[in-house]
C-alpha cells in the first residue's frame, strides 16, 4: 500500500513537472513568436524607411538639378526675350521706311525691282512681324516654364517659409501641361480651376509641390487608362480634373483635387496611403507617392489628407493645411521628423 502511495506521489510529481515544463515551453514559444514578429515589423519599417530615404534623396537631387538647369537657362533666355522687343521695334521701323521709299520712289531701278521680286517683299513685309510676334510668344513661354521649374524645385531649408499655394499648383500644372494635351485618339484632359482667396501659407513649399505633383499625376494616369475614346463618345463624357481652393474653418487652407475617372473600391481606398501599395503594373509605380504625400501633409505640416472616392463616380483628394504653424505644434513636428 505504501509502495502504491509513493508511486502515485511520484507519478503526480512527474505529471506536475511535465505540465510546468510544457507551460514553460509554450511561454518560450510565445516569446519567440513575439520576438520574430517584432523583428519582422522592424525589418519592414527599415525597408520602408530605406525606400523613403532613397526616394527623398532622388527627389532632392532632381530638385537641385532642375534648379541648376533653370538657372542656366534663365539668363540667356531673359537676354533674348528682352532684345526681341527691341528687334520687333527695329523691324517695324525698317518696314515703315521701306514703305515710305515705295511711296516716294514708285519706279526704282531694274536691279532693285528684281531684288524686290526675288525676296517677295510684300510677303516678307507681312510675314516678318508675325515671325517676331511668334518668337516673343515662344520666349515668354520658355520664361514661364523656367519660372515654374524654379518655383517647383524650391529647396526647402530647415525652417518653413511663407509661400503661395496657387503658385505651387500652377507651377506643377505647367510642368504637367504636355500630359493634359490630346494625343492621337486620346482626348485632351479638361482642367477646371476655382481658386479662392488664400493668404500665403507657412510651409515647406518644395515638399507641397511634390504632393500636388503626385496627386495630379495619379489623376492623369487614371483618366488616361480609363479613357477609351469610343466609350467617352458614347457617354459624352470629357475626362476632367478640377482643382479648387478655399479658406476653411480654423484658419486652414483647403485644396481639393478631383477627377471624373472610375473611382476606387473600398478595398483599394483603404490601402492607398500604405507604403509600396500601387495598382499600377510592375515597373510603372513605386507605391510611395501617396504614402510620402501623406507624411508631408500630416507629419511635416500638421495637416490632413483625405481621399473621397466611390467606384464609378470619380475620386477627390482633400488637403487641409494650417495657414500658420503654432509654436508648440512646430516643436512637435520637428520632434517627429527627427524621430523618423
Amino acid at each position: 500500500m505504501k509502495k502504491l502511495s509513493r508511486a502515485n506521489a511520484s507519478l503526480s510529481k512527474e505529471v506536475l513537472e511535465r505540465k510546468k515544463a510544457k507551460k514553460a515551453l509554450q511561454e518560450s514559444e510565445a516569446k519567440l513568436r513575439e520576438k520574430a514578429e517584432q523583428l519582422e515589423r522592424a525589418l519592414q519599417k527599415l525597408q520602408e524607411t530605406q525606400a523613403q530615404l532613397v526616394h527623398t534623396e532622388k527627389l532632392s537631387a532632381l530638385g537641385e538639378l532642375t534648379a541648376g538647369i533653370a538657372h542656366e537657362i534663365n539668363n540667356p533666355i531673359n537676354f533674348i526675350n528682352a532684345n526681341i522687343s527691341y528687334a520687333t521695334n527695329y523691324v517695324g521701323d525698317l518696314l515703315d521706311l521701306i514703305e515710305l521709299y515705295g511711296k516716294y520712289y514708285a519706279n526704282p531701278g531694274e536691279e532693285i525691282s528684281e531684288k524686290i521680286e526675288t525676296i517677295e517683299l510684300d510677303f516678307l513685309s507681312e510675314d516678318l512681324p508675325k515671325i517676331m510676334s511668334s518668337m516673343k510668344v515662344g520666349t515668354d513661354r520658355i520664361c514661364a516654364i523656367v519660372a515654374s521649374m524654379r518655383n517647383f524645385s524650391r529647396i526647402d531649408r530647415d525652417a518653413m517659409s511663407l509661400a503661395s499655394i496657387h503658385e505651387g499648383i500652377d507651377s506643377t500644372l505647367l510642368i504637367l501641361q504636355h500630359r493634359l494635351k490630346g494625343v492621337g485618339n486620346n482626348p485632351a484632359i479638361q482642367l477646371i480651376k476655382e481658386y479662392g482667396d488664400l493668404p500665403q501659407v507657412e510651409c515647406y513649399a518644395g515638399q507641397l509641390n511634390q504632393v500636388f505633383m503626385n496627386i495630379i499625376s495619379n489623376a492623369i494616369d487614371v483618366l488616361r487608362e480609363s479613357s477609351d475614346p469610343s466609350v467617352l463618345k458614347l457617354q459624352q463624357r470629357v475626362p476632367t480634373i478640377e482643382i479648387s481652393t478655399e479658406l476653411g474653418e480654423g484658419d486652414r487652407a483647403v485644396i481639393r483635387i478631383s477627377d471624373n475617372g472610375p473611382g476606387m473600391t473600398e478595398a483599394v481606398k483603404s490601402q492607398i496611403f500604405n507604403h509600396f501599395f500601387t495598382t499600377k503594373p510592375a515597373g510603372k509605380g513605386t507605391g510611395l507617392g501617396l504614402s510620402i504625400s501623406y507624411q508631408i501633409v500630416v507629419e511635416k505640416h500638421g495637416g490632413n489628407l483625405q481621399c473621397i472616392s466611390v467606384s464609378g463616380e470619380g475620386t477627390q483628394f482633400v488637403i487641409s493645411l494650417p495657414i500658420a504653424q503654432q509654436p508648440a505644434a512646430t516643436s512637435r513636428l520637428l520632434e517627429m521628423q527627427e524621430a523618423v
